[in-house]
């Protein structure tokens, strides 16, 4: 009993250096599933991989800290700060910073294999894994976190908020997992909005995947969609 408490003590401290605080619940299944010749080590590592791989509104513990203020929303506030530390996870993601047709013509490409480097087309072998890394994928990652990006996130309570990225962010871009999760700390909120930047932002990673397989299977239709209506406005 004694070794499972030190245990239960050591991967509740190891996540909340992360900034994550699983609750009661999620931490006790978690730790039914594991050996007892384990290493420590291991068992902490598969917890916090565990933990980005889940949905937050479940397995995340809620506090006034820990989640959006109730008027999070509210537009006639021209500018607060979230002290947090606040974990977010990643519903969508979008790159402003290019026209949307341009991303639909990146969509195409990579769905017949190809990608650009300058004016060189560039064949794109999957070579298996989560993202199919290697060789040209590194390219397809590279052209696709240009940016600014602009995300729609929930806190575990499961308000949803979007947020701006004022400057790059480490791991932010349209080859992020969805679901991955983002520690905000003293983030400021102008009018409704996050305004994300590197100082205030730290992606953890992660990947819920029944939301990041229908987030890119629609994405292409968005994209078109969202073109058309930005053509329609123009006309």
């Amino acid at each position: 009993m004694s070794q499972h408490i030190n245990l239960n003590q050591e991967i509740t401290t190891h996540l909340a250096s992360k900034g994550l605080h699983p609750t009661p619940q999620w931490l006790s299944a978690f730790l039914s599933t594991v050996r007892p010749t384990t290493a420590p080590a291991a068992i902490k590592q598969t917890a916090l991989f565990r933990l980005l791989a889940s949905d937050i509104t479940s397995s995340l513990a809620r506090s006034s800290s820990s989640t959006f203020p109730p008027n999070i929303l509210d537009g006639t506030a021209k500018q607060r700060i979230l002290p947090g530390p606040l974990v977010v996870q990643v519903l969508d993601v979008e790159d402003v910073g290019r026209s949307r047709w341009s991303q639909v013509e990146e969509l195409e490409a990579q769905a017949r294999g190809e990608t650009t480097k300058g004016r060189e087309i560039i064949r794109v072998v999957d070579q298996g894994g989560a993202h199919a890394a290697g060789g040209g994928g590194n390219a397809v990652a590279a052209t696709a976190n240009r940016g600014p990006h602009k995300l729609l996130v929930t806190d575990a309570a499961g308000t949803r908020a979007y947020g701006f990225e004022l400057f790059a962010i480490n791991g932010v871009g349209t080859h992020m997992g969805i679901g991955a999760k983002l520690v905000l700390r003293n983030v400021v909120v102008a009018r409704g909005m996050l305004l994300l930047e590197p100082k205030t932002t730290t992606t953890l990673g992660g990947k819920v995947d029944a939301l990041h397989k229908a987030w890119h299977e629609g994405r292409m239709e968005r994209l078109k969609e969202a073109a058309k209506m930005d053509e329609a406005a123009r006309n």
